[in-house]
C-alpha cells in the first residue's frame, strides 16, 4: 500500500496518530503538499462523508475522522500557502446570536477545510451585524450559519437582511443548518440553501463555487 493511501485510510479508519504520521513519511518521500490534499485528504474525507449519510458513520466517528484530517493539514497547510496552492473557495461560519452550540459548526468547519476551503470562524454568539461586516471584509464565496434552538434560528433572516444593507447579498451565497432548520425554512428566509449534516454541506459549498 502506497503512502497516500495510507493517509486516506487513517482518515477513514478514524486513527489520527497513523494519518499524521502517514503525512510526515508522505512529505519525506518527496509527495507535494498539493498531491497529499488532493490525492488522499480530500478522498479521504469524501468517503467518510459518505460512510455518514448512508448511517454508516455518526458524529463521533466523523469528529475523529476530521481531527485525523486536522492533524495532516497542520503539516501541509504552510506548505500550500507558501507554494501559492489556490484555495477552491473561501468560507465565512458560525453560530448565529444567542447560540452558544458549535459542534455542528466545527464539523462543517473540518469537512470544509479538507475539501479545500479557506475557512474564517467567527465562532459562537455571532451577530448578524458581525456576519455582514465579516463578509464585507473578507469578500467570502459561502456564508455558513448555524443555529441549534427554535429561538435563535430566528435571527437567521436578519444576517440576510444585513448584507443587502452592506450591498453584498448578490456576492455571497448563505448556507443554513442546524437541528430545527429545514430546506423550507431556508426558502423562506432567502437562504440560497440548506444541508442537514456537513457532508451536505461540502456538496453545496462545491456547487456553489463551481457554478
Amino acid at each position: 500500500m502506497g503512502t497516500l493511501e495510507r493517509i486516506t485510510n487513517a482518515i477513514i479508519e478514524t486513527m489520527p496518530a497513523q494519518a499524521k504520521a502517514a503525512t510526515e513519511e508522505a512529505l519525506a518521500e518527496g509527495h507535494s503538499a498539493k498531491e497529499i490534499l488532493d490525492s488522499a485528504l480530500i478522498p479521504g474525507m469524501d468517503e467518510v462523508g459518505r460512510l455518514f449519510r448512508e448511517g454508516e458513520y455518526f458524529v463521533p466517528e466523523v469528529l475523529v475522522a476530521a481531527k485525523a484530517m486536522n492533524q495532516c493539514m497542520d503539516l501541509i497547510e504552510p506548505l500550500l500557502v507558501s507554494g501559492g496552492v489556490k484555495k477552491i473557495g473561501k468560507v465565512i461560519a458560525g453560530t448565529i446570536e444567542g447560540d452558544l452550540h458549535d459542534i455542528g459548526k466545527n464539523l462543517v468547519c473540518m469537512m470544509l477545510k479538507g475539501a479545500g476551503f479557506e475557512i474564517i470562524d467567527l465562532g459562537v454568539d455571532v451577530k448578524p451585524e458581525e456576519f455582514a461586516e465579516a463578509a464585507k471584509g473578507a469578500r467570502p464565496d459561502i456564508l455558513v450559519v448555524s443555529a441549534l434552538l427554535t429561538t435563535t434560528m430566528l435571527n437567521m433572516p436578519r444576517v440576510i437582511e444585513e448584507l443587502k444593507k452592506a450591498g453584498i447579498r448578490e456576492e455571497v451565497k448563505v448556507l443554513i443548518g442546524g437541528a430545527p432548520v429545514s430546506q423550507t425554512y431556508a426558502e423562506e428566509i432567502g437562504a440560497d440553501g440548506y444541508s442537514p449534516d456537513s457532508a451536505g454541506a461540502v456538496e453545496l459549498a462545491r456547487m456553489f463555487v463551481s457554478g
